[in-house]
Formats: C-alpha cells, structure tokens, sequence
C-alpha cells in the first residue's frame, strides 16, 4: 500500500523534505513506519521518544494501523505556525477560526463577534518578543499542519462552549515571518459575565499551545532554532 508521509518542522530539516510517499506492506502500523524511516535517517532515533503522529488529520499511536491512501503527518510536539499560501476559515454559529499570513486585528474581531447580551469580552494576544534565552531574536517564522490545526482550533471552541456560559469564540494564528512586536495568535471570548470569558480564554490558549500543530522558528544574528514543546 502506499501513503502520503507529511513532515513538519525540525524533521523537514532532518529529511530534507515535507512529504514523502512511501510503499508499506499491508497490515503495516504507524510504528512500522516510523521504524522504517528511522532504518533511512538514523538521527531520528533521538527524535522517537517525543514525536506526535497524525493519520487523516487525527492524533494516533503507533499501534494504528494504516491503509491505502493514508495521509500521515508526523512532528515534535507543538509550540506554537505556513504550508500553504492563503487564508483558512471556519466560521459557526457564534465562533470563528482563521489561520491567517495577514496581521491579526484582534479588536476587529472582538467588534465582530461581540453581541447585545455580552457584558464581557476577554481578549488574549500573544506578541514576539525580542529574545529567547537569553538570545537576541531578530524575527520569528511560524509553520503549521494547516488543515489540521483549524481543525483543532474549532474543537477547542466546541469544547469552551460546553464548560463555560459564554456567548462567543475566536481564535486566529498568524503563520510565515513575524516581526518583533506583531502579534501571532489571538483568542477572544465573549460573555455575559466576566468570570467564564477569562476561565474560557485562559483554558483555550493553553490548550492551543497543547494539541494545535503550529511551530515557531526563532531566527538570531548568529543562527536560528525551532521551538518545539515537550511530550
């Protein structure tokens, strides 16, 4: 059988490619094919231990078993995200989500999702700042599973409407080079009462760094460094 392999992140470098088609023989599991990358580039042994798989756009183990066609995205855990040129949108019943190259206008999306019955709008931006550890950053460049992460997003806010008595959601991310003061990702949470739209917002960024496949490389006067997160 043959499937479609997505890499992203440190691994593209690792590879020297984002996607590969493999041919892998029935009954073959995630596992196999990790074992069978690992056998071709050996350095991604010490990346086994951490690495998230993905197969048709949902996190899996790598018990999983594979059939014709699969799509497999395999990546270190998020931090974060660009794979294509463009916009994506998903837009229900009072909640948007957007992976966007273009700046983020958070307020404009608060104004837009804002209703009579809200007493609160819980905005959170989350700006690039001008160091990493003690490393002067120059700019930032942010990669996602594109497809996937809106995908994400939206079930994020699903999840934050049914904990919470709030009345709207908007999360947007920002994706390709940013400069040092831009905002990347935006979360607003409209609300009757200001108690469940900062709960609400709190939880949603958090859990964004979680489980949303974005990554950020942060770029120095003397070389650059993805950012990934810990599993």
């Amino acid at each position: 059988m043959r499937v479609d392999l997505l890499l992203f992140a440190s691994l593209v470098d690792v590879v020297g490619a984002r996607r590969l088609r493999l041919e892998l023989p029935d009954g073959a599991t995630v596992g196999d094919l990790l074992a069978r990358l690992e056998s071709e580039y050996s350095v991604i042994e010490k990346y086994r231990p951490t690495l998230l798989t993905a197969v048709n756009q949902e996190y899996v183990e790598s018990e999983h078993l594979l059939v014709d066609g699969d799509e497999v995205a395999i990546f270190p855990p998020v931090s974060g995200g660009a794979t294509a040129e463009g916009e994506r949108v998903r837009r229900l019943p009072g909640e948007l989500y957007r992976i966007t190259r273009a700046p983020i206008d958070a307020a404009g999306v608060a104004r837009e999702l804002q209703r009579d019955a809200d007493g609160a709008v819980a905005v959170f931006e989350g700006i690039v700042r001008d160091n990493f550890r003690g490393r002067a950053t120059r700019y930032l460049v942010y990669e996602a599973y594109e497809a996937m992460a809106l995908e994400k997003m939206a079930e994020i806010g699903a999840r934050v409407r049914d904990v919470w008595e709030i009345g709207t959601v908007g999360i947007v991310h920002r994706l390709g080079r940013l400069e040092i003061g831009e905002t990347s990702v935006a979360v607003i949470v409209t609300s009757p009462h200001r108690r469940a739209a900062f709960d609400a917002c709190h939880y949603a960024i958090d859990r964004l760094k979680a489980v949303v496949p974005i990554w950020k490389k942060e770029y120095f006067e003397d070389g650059e460094v993805w950012v990934e997160g810990e599993r």
